[in-house]
């Protein structure tokens, strides 16, 4: 029963060329910056635009092929939540659920109780009267969740379900998304631009850039070793290309970093901005890169505080509250920058 997707739309002057596989009980998140195609992607799966070419198909079943076969999103198993839940404000959270299946033929009170069993499985049994109004955005969300699936659908399509919650509801909806997923046995695609919701609830990763897959993979292998500077933007680290000569790599850009696996050929560089530190004389001690760097900018990132710094190469780096004063950083100051050999982690480009 997998589901294997060639999707290619054209139009105006944006071209999505991805193929996609999603096996059952597999979560598939997709990630990129704007305009990559993810939407695009969910619409032409969900069947709300029709393939220009490809090929999509469950098993032995073909949804989309053209110019020959389009089946429309009414005629497919499919099941959405999206982003700002869209449920009927005039309807309980019951007949919300029980619309789907009544849309389906099934009769009135068994989609009904199929609507309650699955309202008291996202743990809104006592909420089954109430109207999307009187309800907060995490229980609305699940009131969608609990809709798509109330159907039984084979793919499950999340839009960015989780980006109308606060932070501290998001973190209980997360928790109990993830759950709910690892029940579910059919396929399912996530679109998000959140990378700890991509980390915690998918299997694969899948990246897109200007329509097309520019990497894929587990999430740990996706942190580990980005291939791109968004991907690198993503999982919060620096991230360079160069060429290695034993222990020695020449960074595109200009610049030459030590590391510790000697390698040769074409690499890419990739470190956290933790690892960075920043002095006001060039350090000594331990083996280390060392180089100089100006300020170019500081921001506050949670606990620490994130510098943007211009050298060759330039780099991020995080440092504590307390070296901000210390250092006196502000842009235009002239600093050391220093990594270990050994904090670099080197892989073929």
């Amino acid at each position: 029963m997998t589901l294997h997707a060639e999707l290619r739309v054209e139009r105006d002057r944006f071209r999505l060329d991805v193929d996609l596989t999603v096996e059952p009980g597999e979560v598939v998140a997709l990630l990129g910056p704007n305009g990559a195609g993810k939407t695009t992607a969910l619409r032409a799966l969900a069947g709300l635009l029709p393939l220009t070419g490809g090929r999509i198909a469950v098993a032995d079943r073909v949804w989309d092929a053209p110019p020959a076969i389009f089946l429309p999103a009414e005629r497919r198993e499919v099941g959405v939540v999206f982003q700002d839940y869209l449920l009927f404000q005039h309807l309980s959270a019951r007949e919300n659920v029980a619309f789907g299946l009544r849309a389906r033929g099934v009769r009135r009170s068994e989609a009904r109780a199929r609507a309650e069993t699955w309202l008291d499985r996202v743990g809104l049994a006592d909420h089954a009267d109430s109207t999307p109004r009187a309800l907060s955005g995490g229980q609305a969300q699940r009131v969608a969740l609990a809709r798509a699936l109330a159907t039984d659908p084979q793919l499950l399509l999340l839009d960015e379900p989780l980006a109308a919650l606060d932070a501290s509801t998001r973190l209980q909806v997360r928790s109990d998304l993830a759950h709910h997923l690892r029940d579910y046995s059919g396929h399912t695609v996530l679109v998000t631009h959140d990378p700890l919701d991509a980390m915690v609830l998918a299997d694969r990763l899948v990246i897109l850039e200007r329509g097309a897959v520019v990497q894929q993979g587990a999430p740990v292998e996706i942190a580990r070793r980005p291939r791109s500077d968004y991907v690198a933007n993503l999982v919060g680290l620096n991230l360079f290309r160069g060429t290695a000569d034993n222990g020695s790599v020449s960074v595109e850009g200009g610049g030459v970093l030590a590391v510790a696996d000697p390698a040769s050929g074409p690499v890419f560089l990739a470190f956290p901005p933790t690892a960075v530190s920043l002095h006001l004389e060039q350090p000594s001690g331990s083996p280390r890169n060392t180089w100089q760097v100006t300020v170019a900018g500081v921001e506050q990132h949670a606990n620490t505080t994130r510098v943007r710094l211009d050298g060759t190469p330039s780099v991020l780096a995080d440092v504590t509250p307390a070296a901000v004063a210390e250092l006196r950083l502000q842009p235009g100051l002239r600093l050391w920058a220093a990594v270990k050999a050994t904090e670099i982690h080197s892989y073929p480009a």
